[in-house]
């Protein structure tokens, strides 16, 4: 929903293409050593979730400290976007599907033109009287924007569970839809009202059925999954803080630390591409349960980390221009 591909438009996009390529570059060479050392036996999955980026953990983030729109928080929210797109994309064409690539990429395309058509007709056909409706109930108790939303989410689910993408595909198209529609002051008020149930119920109980399904005896019942945890939230903060130098001209030297740790905090498909690996055999239950463990650290520690270097380096600039004038005033005194 967050997704704004006007303000994204220009520089902003095209770095955060070419930043997530670099990053699936550095990833696909350090996951084919792992996997000639013997640590990993599913490298593309390993590559994929480590190219990932929490953008519905990001950008809530951004938008509480009032960042989203300055140029920090343009380039962050589009390089993090890409950052879940990309990977989507990938694991709907490499591992959730049910037909031939060729079959598989046209139901895609297909798919994605529903859900652009969908948006065309959610932007353009708005009749006066189906405003006035939606105005009016949106402020009553039949809540029907509210409803037409999340059938919105469930049809575009179903419909990519049944093109055999994974649902994920769906809920990314359904709140990319939503965002485009929902404009102005109603569409504020519907965007606070998606936001309740979302991270009011749905986030909440994402991470409580996470928690549910990591498997804490395999992470601790092997020294090299323990090992592997810390290794592989090195590699998360490695392979998504490496393209920062793409940015050298557009973030201040300040900005570049906590961009890259932004970047590197991943947690949600990280938990669904080791349910598809360990799912389908490709990958081991104590890989998966180290990479997990290191999406989870990398939420409890990263997005902190940068939000107290963001805040200090806000602290330093705005008392250095006191410390100027109070040492002016000495001196002149």
């Amino acid at each position: 929903m967050d997704i704004d591909l006007a303000r994204f438009r220009g520089r902003p996009l095209s770095l955060a293409v070419i930043s997530w390529n670099v990053s699936l570059l550095v990833a696909t060479a350090v996951t084919a050593l792992l996997y000639v050392t013997g640590l990993v036996r599913a490298p593309a999955m390993v590559a994929i979730a480590m190219t990932t980026t929490a953008t519905e953990m990001v950008v809530p983030i951004l938008r509480d400290a009032h960042e989203l729109d300055s140029e920090f928080g343009v380039f962050l929210a589009a390089a993090a976007t890409l950052g879940e797109f990309g990977p989507i994309m990938l694991i709907a064409l490499m591992f959730t599907r049910v037909y031939s690539y060729p079959e598989q990429a046209a139901l895609m395309i297909f798919f994605i033109v529903v859900s652009i058509t969908i948006a065309i007709a959610a932007l353009r056909i708005r009749p006066p009287r189906l405003l006035t409706l939606f105005h009016r109930t949106l402020h009553a108790s039949n809540q029907l924007p509210v409803r037409i939303c999340m059938l919105l989410l469930s049809f575009l689910i179903v419909l990519a569970g049944a093109f055999g993408i994974d649902a994920i595909l769906g809920a990314f198209a359904a709140g990319m839809v939503i965002g485009l529609s929902a404009r102005g002051k109603d569409g504020g008020l519907l965007r606070e009202k998606l936001d309740a149930i979302a991270f009011g119920y749905f986030v909440p109980f994402f991470f409580v059925t996470s928690g549910m399904k990591f498997d804490v005896g395999s992470l601790f019942g092997s020294t090299e999954s323990l090992l592997l945890m810390p290794f592989f939230l090195l590699l998360f903060f490695i392979v998504r803080g490496v393209p920062v130098f793409l940015y050298r001209r557009d973030l201040k030297a300040a900005e570049k630390l906590p961009f890259a740790l932004y970047m590197a905090t991943a947690l949600p498909l990280v938990v669904a591409i080791t349910d598809i690996g360990v799912e389908t055999g490709r990958m081991r239950n104590d890989v998966s349960a180290a990479l997990v463990g290191a999406a989870l650290l990398s939420t409890l520690l990263f997005p902190t980390l940068a939000d107290f270097l963001i805040s200090r380096s806000a602290l330093l600039r705005g008392y250095t221009p006191a410390m100027e004038l109070s040492a002016g005033a000495e001196r002149s005194r």
